[in-house]
């Protein structure tokens, strides 16, 4: 029996300056659902405004009668996390379940996991949760077209949550939606109505599947909305979302060896990777996640669907093409497998 107890998640709320981060906080507080959580709030600057926003909701370390606790991260994150922890352990806040860090609106969220996965403290106690990105629609364009940090925080959501909708039109809602497709198109997509009304669909995109059923973990990946053409990349600071798809069984030592190289060689512009693999000799689906230069220990799904044991992996980068990655690990594969390699193409 292991008595070792879960590891906790930190759902990471991002997004750019006024896209809706603190009114989405708000409404998580407001909820019985998330109502045993701690509370970050990552403020940019000496004086910061969204505690303040939060009423007193947001005092430093203050106990809340639905048991949340909050605090304002003024040192290192790292720091803040254990401190949680030590006050948690030692009975002088409630024992949350969770702990949703809302960022800066100038933050790039990729770091945070690294943060948690490194630290040789909070790795035995923490795991990296689900980032939940708002998108303000109606500056969507200019945030984009000023702040390459726009498009980062946009890759590294599990979900989307799109925010000001009732601003703009359905012409330039539909923009606004092509421009996630492009760079995210396996994100989870809520409305605004999130906003008010936080859906349990709200931090359900955690990379941590142990619970999900065989055609949940394909679903994980998401919806590839459409092919995205070289074209429709053009207008981005070089950042491209695409999807190599495997047709036989996968050599997972040799996978893993390329994957390590390429994230320590080009890891900054790895925004993103995920995917489902049928490894060779496994039965079982194995569940690979990354962000940046952190990839998540693989996880193991009991069953694959019956129609469906293809393997996907999905890329979001910046300034490393589909060709590029693709060329190279069937390179790697041939040069170095004993096992006859899988057929790899880019979708």
């Amino acid at each position: 029996m292991n008595d070792t107890p879960p590891l906790l998640p930190v759902h990471v709320i991002s997004g750019f300056l006024g896209s809706g981060k603190t009114t989405l906080l708000k409404s998580v507080l407001a909820s019985e659902d998330f109502g045993d959580s701690a509370v970050l709030i990552n403020e940019f600057g000496e004086v910061g405004l969204d505690n303040r926003l939060l009423g007193s909701i947001a005092e430093d370390a203050i106990l809340l009668s639905n048991g949340c606790v909050c605090c304002t991260i003024r040192g290192e994150l790292s720091d803040a996390l254990r401190r949680l922890l030590s006050q948690r352990q030692e009975g002088l806040i409630p024992a949350f379940k969770r702990i949703v860090l809302e960022t800066t609106g100038l933050a790039d969220p990729g770091p945070i996991a690294s943060t948690i996965t490194a630290d040789p403290v909070l790795r035995h106690h923490l795991r990296p949760g689900t980032n939940v990105t708002l998108v303000d629609a109606l500056n969507a364009s200019t945030s984009r077209e000023q702040f390459p940090v726009w498009e980062a925080q946009v890759a590294v959501a599990d979900t989307l949550v799109i925010s000001k909708t009732d601003l703009i039109n359905e012409s330039e809602l539909s923009d606004v939606q092509d421009l996630l497709d492009t760079i995210n198109p396996a994100a989870r997509r809520l409305g605004a109505e999130a906003l008010g009304q936080p859906s349990d669909l709200l931090f359900a995109s955690s990379p941590h599947l142990q619970s999900f059923t065989p055609s949940e973990a394909k679903s994980w990946l998401g919806p590839w909305r459409r092919v995205t053409t070289a074209d429709s990349h053009d207008h981005l600071n070089e950042v491209r979302s695409f999807r190599l798809n495997f047709e036989g069984e996968i050599d997972w030592t040799c996978l893993g060896i390329w994957l390590s190289m390429l994230l320590n060689r080009h890891g900054s512009n790895i925004l993103r990777v995920k995917g489902v693999l049928h490894v060779m000799g496994d039965n079982r689906p194995v569940i690979l996640h990354g962000v940046q230069h952190t990839i998540h220990p693989p996880e193991h799904v009991e069953h694959w669907p019956e129609d469906d044991r293809c393997s996907e992996l999905i890329f979001i980068t910046r300034g490393i093409n589909a060709d590029r990655v693709t060329d190279s690990l069937n390179a790697f594969m041939r040069q170095v497998s004993d096992h006859p390699s899988p057929r790899i193409f880019h979708a």
